[in-house]
């Protein structure tokens, strides 16, 4: 096998490129992906030549991959895929521009795929990276376009998911103390970050760094904004990378929102803004903090909606034992200056790189539903005028001082199911699709004993 070509994050890999590739007897395997409800790459192993014949057509899959659980199982319950409807076909439409190579597999390349239905040809309306679409169209008609860049969060495990599993979960991070911005600590585990960081590069992701952060094992990868959808492929491709390069490394990478009651939880803070081609709409330096009028009715936006798309933020049991005082994860629906304790965090004031950070979702999440649902409360609030409140000062964890995060995913799901605004968004059949899968994690979740029933009743019930 020939060594594989360099590309750079300015020149990712175009169609001709690949040609090339395969021609030259270095890339012999293309992986094939659409991106699922939980956020995961499903898809296929195409050898490369079999690519080039239906590259710019397309190839099917199943329709359950957009209506799984975390299990890959297939519950009941869907109205867009079922026993009753078959289970038929969709159709994997390969994004060409997505066009990357896969530095750390010999000869793979990789592209992304949108999904569509096989008899219309339409784009699925409940496929995440088709609502993000949807959401970036619709600013882009208000005259805007939605820049973003999200934070990756992750615990890195000694021992891979298989070893780890087969040990009954037992679970030891790979440093032994808080390694938050810790250089010594993260010299350590270079060996499995610097491949991290220098393979996503190479395949065109604008990866900026990585640190410590709070917490024994803790790790956070930081990637330089972008438009919206680039963003969510960024991180989603990170994401699949970095469980996949731990892996070959003899590590578990897990981005679980909360591992341990006494550890910290793993978020994946979201910055955003909204631009036109003179630049920043969120900067005014006419005005306090630097942010204008458009700032002030998108970030109202996020406020009035916050509880309408927490599930999008949040979307298992999980998700919500991260919202607890005290561990940089927010718990009431407030905004503020440069604060770490408030759910949306005003960023860069008084400069052109003013911005909003939302603190809600947590590393589970998935971006393109994160993403195209903060997005759609934003731009109703530009719509809707909506004023924004003073900052509040302060620490946000105080009781009372605004209303809370929803504390469960089934309080989540109950403000997902009766959000006007995101059936508006989205359609009505898109909400109900989601306000499903979140009703079954929480029936699946219901059913089980876990273990902390067993220590806690088993002799003092």
């Amino acid at each position: 096998m020939h060594p594989a070509r360099t590309y750079s994050i300015e020149h990712i890999m175009t169609f001709d490129d690949l040609k090339t590739e395969i021609a030259a007897a270095r890339i012999d395997t293309v992986l094939v992906c659409m991106v699922d409800m939980q956020g995961r790459l499903l898809g296929k192993r195409f050898h490369a030549e079999a690519f080039l014949e239906m590259a710019e057509h397309e190839t099917h899959c199943c329709n359950y991959l957009l209506a799984t659980d975390l299990a890959m199982s297939t519950p009941e319950g869907f109205a867009a895929t079922s026993w009753q409807t078959g289970y038929g076909d969709y159709v994997m439409k390969p994004d060409l521009s997505t066009l990357r190579p896969v530095p750390w597999l010999e000869g793979t390349a990789m592209c992304l795929c949108d999904v569509l239905d096989h008899h219309t040809h339409e784009p699925v309306p409940h496929s995440p990276r088709e609502m993000l679409k949807r959401q970036v169209a619709r600013a882009k008609a208000m005259g805007f376009d939605a820049i973003m860049a999200t934070e990756l969060e992750f615990f890195l495990f000694q021992g891979t998911h298989d070893e780890i599993a087969r040990n009954g979960f037992q679970l030891s991070p790979i440093s032994n103390y808080n390694e938050d911005y810790h250089i010594f600590q993260t010299t350590k585990e270079e060996p499995i970050m610097r491949p991290i960081r220098n393979h996503l590069r190479a395949m065109g992701i604008p990866v900026e760094g990585s640190k410590g952060e709070a917490e024994a094992g803790q790790e956070e990868l930081n990637i330089k904004y972008a438009d919206a959808l680039a963003t969510a492929d960024h991180h989603t491709i990170s994401k699949h990378g970095i469980k996949e390069i731990a892996h070959l490394n003899g590590a578990a990478a897990s981005f679980l929102a909360k591992w341990h009651h006494q550890r910290v939880g793993s978020a994946a803070h979201v910055h955003q803004s909204l631009w036109t081609a003179e630049g920043n709409a969120f900067f005014d330096p006419a005005r306090p903090l630097a942010k204008s009028e458009v700032m002030d009715h998108y970030m109202a936006g996020l406020l009035k909606y916050a509880a309408d798309y927490t599930y999008f933020m949040a979307p298992y049991v999980n998700s919500y034992k991260r919202f607890a005082k005290g561990t940089f994860a927010p718990t009431q629906i407030v905004w503020s200056v440069d604060n770490r304790t408030a759910a949306f965090r005003l960023c860069g004031d008084g400069t052109k790189a003013v911005r909003v950070e939302c603190r809600v979702p947590g590393a589970d999440m998935n971006p393109y539903l994160a993403q195209a649902a903060m997005l759609a409360a934003g731009l109703k609030g530009i719509e809707e005028k909506l004023p924004l409140p003073e900052p509040f000062k302060g620490d946000a964890y105080a009781d009372g001082v605004a209303s809370y995060i929803p504390g469960t995913l089934r309080d989540a799901c109950d403000a997902l199911t009766g959000s006007d605004m995101l059936k508006e968004a989205f359609g009505d059949e898109v909400i109900t699709h989601y306000a499903r899968a979140g009703a079954l994690e929480i029936e699946d979740f219901n059913r089980v004993v876990t273990d902390y029933e067993i220590a806690r009743g088993l002799e003092k019930a």
